[in-house]
């Protein structure tokens, strides 16, 4: 007699729902070969060199020292890679995360500021610990309820906002900080004469490079390559004119070191001010990375687990806050070039820390020629590639609704401050659901015209019985449902008082909750009443248990619920007035043409019928 056989202590610890999320790379790791790693070694150097300007402009923009841009693409990166269930999904720091906590810290604190620093620290130490706790805690499925719609909005938003943020460093005009959308415009126009001519050019030869340089080299480093032509125009204009008459500003060199060790602020002011702050950039963060897994998941066919990249999400932005990181994702842009490189595991990422940091120590003291124009130009260039119009302009060509959405997102992101912009994002996709799943789809059904069918169809342009009516609910039966499947059904009565039987064709029906049993159980109490019934046609198990365990089915009436490949109007036939078939001329079921509900003959058609 053989046994089944016993799970390894691996799978047992990967199953184990406190070990295994810590666990995780013991799915890939028995992978790992030769082959593998040279693949992961060529992918990792790519996505170094990528990162090293992308870090440093998303730190600019985010209002932090560039090289903490930098120290975001190092440990966050390993600890999200070892931890994460994506084999291709790179973190670190993004466009919109940074931007968010600019826009959120700097009413707090001078960016750049150690103030602002620690206040970024601890912002991300709590980003962090929200996304482990709802990793551990099975809510993976949360970010599905943020719709594709608000994250276009969000992100078309948001890429205005980076434009506006970096508009003083691109035209080299003063503009005050923390200053709104509307006012970054209106300052703009008033000092247009003031622009200054020198910061503007190397703006625009860098903005003009890296145009070049993605259009006519896409393989090259875009990035790269407008930051040497922008560096190249800013030294030969201040060669020609002077740096004081330029006025063209430099990064300055960064530090070429690992990641420090660094301490959020744990009083309670910072607590109390950052914690709702990070919740907002939790629900960013997450959304954004399991998005990035999911669709990179679809060109490599792995399975992604959005619990367990929680979990990763969570503990890279925990030791992040600890070696000098600010709140990071996964990128899209780094996660995509992974997979197109060649990346065959999670080493790639891990590699491609290690490689930033060798580039980091070479490359380091070069930032100090680093022209800020130059950078502001590759923030716009970023900017611009955010907005999605591929499907701004789907989304208004086919949904008011969804246009509706998209405006309101877009709207709240330019106008109010981005964490209320991503709470009203989420409020909205859940409006948009429920309002959805509020109004399943009812159809008037008739039984299928083919011989030996157990099946009912919209199609068949049969008329209805006098007697019984035929519905089909697409969509399942909760509390938010209840009003509109009872007004449907009592609809029944107003407009036929005839049809006291209905039938429910329950194929489609999911599940039903409470408010749902209830008013099922009314409905067949009332249609009793009547002197007719209500019927389900195929309802899945689970409701069906569901109805039992609740003693709903009793109240129905288990001789009511119809199994598959059964036919219930053979038996509802037998329940329906005799006196009213017998002068019937309708007869759409089979059972009409044999006899009469009571068992006689049915008579024969009047040659008028």
């Amino acid at each position: 007699m053989s046994s089944s056989p016993q799970p390894t202590p691996n799978r047992r610890l990967l199953d184990h729902p406190w070990i295994g999320p810590f666990l995780p790379f013991r799915r890939w790791w028995p992978g790992v070969d030769r082959a593998t790693l040279g693949a992961d070694l060529v992918a990792g150097l790519t996505g170094a060199v990528i990162v090293l300007p992308q870090g440093v402009a998303f730190a600019t923009l985010a209002g932090l020292p560039p090289e903490y841009g930098l120290y975001a693409a190092m440990v966050p990166a390993v600890i999200g890679a070892l931890f994460g269930s994506s084999w291709h999904l790179v973190s670190g720091p993004t466009n919109a995360i940074s931007l968010v906590i600019f826009a959120t810290l700097s009413p707090l604190a001078e960016p750049g500021s150690a103030e602002f620093i620690r206040l970024a620290l601890t912002l991300t130490l709590l980003t962090g610990i929200f996304q482990l706790a709802m990793g551990l805690a099975r809510l993976g499925t949360l970010v599905n309820f943020i719709s594709h719609t608000v994250v276009v909005g969000f992100t078309a938003g948001a890429a205005l906002l980076i434009i506006a943020s970096q508009i003083k460093n691109f035209f080299g005009i003063p503009i005050a900080r923390g200053a709104s959308f509307a006012e970054v415009m209106r300052q703009f126009l008033t000092q247009l004469p003031d622009i200054n001519l020198f910061v503007a050019a190397v703006s625009l030869v860098t903005l003009a490079g890296g145009i070049a340089f993605r259009r006519l080299l896409p393989r090259f480093p875009y990035m790269i390559g407008a930051m040497v032509v922008g560096s190249l125009a800013a030294l030969a204009l201040n060669a020609r004119f002077g740096h004081a008459a330029t006025g063209i500003a430099t990064l300055g060199a960064l530090p070429a070191s690992l990641p420090p060790l660094s301490m959020p602020d744990f009083s309670p002011g910072a607590l109390h001010k950052t914690a709702p702050l990070a919740f907002a950039v939790t629900l960013l963060a997450l959304t954004e990375a399991v998005s990035i897994a999911r669709s990179i998941a679809v060109k490599s066919g792995q399975r992604i687990d959005g619990n367990q990249e929680f979990v990763g999400q969570g503990l890279s932005n925990i030791f992040g806050a600890f070696f000098s990181g600010y709140a990071s994702s996964g990128s899209f842009n780094r996660s995509g070039l992974n997979y197109e490189a060649g990346a065959r595991t999670p080493l790639a990422a891990v590699f491609s820390a290690g490689f930033l940091v060798l580039i980091l120590l070479v490359v380091a003291p070069l930032a100090a020629y680093l022209p800020i124009p130059a950078m502001a130009a590759i923030l716009f260039l970023v900017a611009w590639g955010l907005i999605d119009f591929h499907h701004v302009r789907s989304i208004v060509g086919t949904s008011r609704s969804e246009a509706a959405v998209l405006a309101v997102t877009f709207i709240a992101t330019l106008t109010l401050n981005l964490e209320y912009a991503i709470y009203g994002g989420v409020i909205l996709s859940l409006i948009l659901y429920l309002n959805r799943t509020s109004r399943p789809a009812i159809l008037d059904v008739k039984p299928d015209t083919a011989e030996g069918s157990y099946h009912f169809s919209a199609d068949t342009g049969l008329p209805d019985c006098p007697q019984l009516k035929i519905l089909r609910i697409n969509g399942s039966i909760f509390f938010g449902a209840v009003p509109h499947v009872q007004q449907t059904m009592q609809e029944v009565d107003e407009k036929n008082p005839g049809q006291k039987h209905l039938l429910l064709v329950a194929t489609g029906v999911n599940f039903v909750d409470l408010a749902g049993a209830e008013m099922l159980a009314q409905e067949a109490k009332r249609r009793r009443k009547l002197g007719g019934g209500l019927y389900l046609y195929r309802p899945k198990n689970a409701v069906r248990s569901f109805l039992q365990r609740g003693h709903y089915l009793h109240q129905i009436g288990e001789q009511n619920l119809f199994a598959v490949k059964s036919w219930p109007v053979s038996a509802i036939y037998r329940r329906l007035d005799p006196e009213i078939c017998r002068s019937c001329t309708v007869r759409i079921f089979r059972d009409c043409h044999q006899t009469l509900p009571n068992g006689e003959p049915r008579p024969p058609r009047n040659t008028g019928d």
